[in-house]
C-alpha cells in the first residue's frame, strides 16, 4: 500500500490539464517552512500540525483554499467564500490555467497565512447550543425504544434539524404532520432531507 509521500508525488503526476498549475502552487509552498502532508486525498501544508493550506484540482478549476483564510487582508481581492452563510474561516483562491498564477502575490498569502497562524489566527467555532427536543419528539422516543437508539445514534446536527423541524412550526396541527412524517426517517437512521423543509 502506498504511504503519503507515494500518494502525494502521485497526486502531482496525475495527467489533467491543471498539472502544471499545482505544480507551480506546489513549488511556491514549498519555499515557505510548512510540512507537505496529504489529507482527505489532497495536499495539505501545515505548521506544527495545524493546517494552514491545501492545493486542490477539479474538473473546472484549481487553487488553493485557506484554512484560517477569513484572516488574510486579501489586497487582490480574489478569495472567496466556499459556502457563503456556511463556511466561517475557509477561502479558496481559484485559477483556471497556469499562466493566471502571480507567483508573488501567491507567496505573499501563503506567507501570511503562516504568520496569522504563529499569531494564534484561528477561527474558534462557537460552541453549539445544547438541543432541545420538542414535546411531540420527546414522548415517541419515550414510547419507543428502537426510535430513541436511532435518534441517539444520529450527529447532534443531524437530531437538531429534526427538532428545527418540528419547532419551526407554528400550528399544533402542522406539528404533528411533521413529527409523522419524520419518525419513519429517524428509524432508517437517515438524516434530514431539505426537501421537507417547505413543506
Amino acid at each position: 500500500m502506498p504511504g503519503k509521500s507515494e500518494k502525494l508525488e502521485a497526486f502531482y503526476a496525475k495527467e489533467h490539464p491543471y498539472k502544471e498549475g499545482i505544480g507551480i502552487l506546489r513549488a511556491l509552498a514549498l519555499q515557505t517552512e510548512v510540512e507537505e502532508t496529504l489529507k482527505w486525498g489532497a495536499p495539505v501544508y501545515a505548521l506544527k500540525k495545524k493546517n494552514i493550506f491545501g492545493i486542490i484540482a477539479f474538473k473546472s478549476y484549481f487553487g488553493l483554499w485557506f484554512f484560517n483564510g477569513c484572516f488574510l487582508a486579501d489586497p487582490e481581492k480574489v478569495l472567496e467564500n466556499a459556502q457563503e452563510g456556511k463556511t466561517k474561516a475557509m477561502r479558496h483562491w481559484k485559477f483556471q490555467s497556469a499562466q493566471e498564477i502571480p507567483t508573488q502575490q501567491v507567496s505573499a498569502y501563503m506567507k501570511e497565512a503562516i504568520e496569522n497562524q504563529k499569531q494564534g489566527k484561528e477561527w474558534i467555532p462557537e460552541r453549539t447550543k445544547k438541543t432541545v427536543i420538542p414535546v411531540g419528539l420527546k414522548a415517541a422516543l419515550k414510547k419507543d425504544p428502537s426510535l430513541l437508539a436511532s435518534f441517539r445514534s444520529l450527529a447532534p446536527y443531524k437530531q437538531r434539524e429534526y427538532c428545527e423541524y418540528i419547532d419551526t412550526a407554528k400550528q399544533d396541527k402542522t406539528k404533528q404532520a411533521r413529527l409523522q412524517k419524520i419518525l419513519p426517517m429517524i428509524l432508517e437512521g437517515n438524516s434530514f432531507n431539505d426537501k421537507y423543509r417547505n413543506s
